[in-house]
């Protein structure tokens, strides 16, 4: 018995649609119905919705201007601080550290 409301569909299918539905229904023990619900829900509900996608991305556009930092140099400024972090420096101030410093260099890490 399904505990959610059920909407009743007609389709056409060709020959071989419903030959390889009714095999898949055999192999399986589902119905047709049952496999193209299945099919219905990895095709199109499965992932995010596209308007979803679109709003986020509408959402966020512009979301960098106004900052004097480049994309380029908080990348290098965020990586700075792990490798910091990944030699034993001073975990949260990765700022304090300059990535050419010869201790880095000897280390083996730069």
């Amino acid at each position: 018995m399904y505990t959610y409301i059920m909407q009743r569909t007609q389709i056409y299918l060709t020959e071989r649609e419903a030959e390889e539905l009714d095999r898949l229904a055999r192999a399986t023990g589902r119905t047709r119905s049952h496999l193209i619900r299945e099919a219905i829900e990895t095709q199109y509900l499965a992932g995010p919705a596209i308007h979803d996608a679109v709003d986020a991305i509408r959402s966020t556009a512009g979301a960098w201007s106004g900052r004097e930092e480049t994309g380029e140099a908080y990348v290098d400024r965020v990586r700075r601080g792990d490798l910091v972090r990944k030699i034993g420096g001073a975990a949260g101030n990765p700022g304090d550290h300059d990535p050419g410093d010869p201790a880095l260099r000897e280390s083996g890490t730069s």
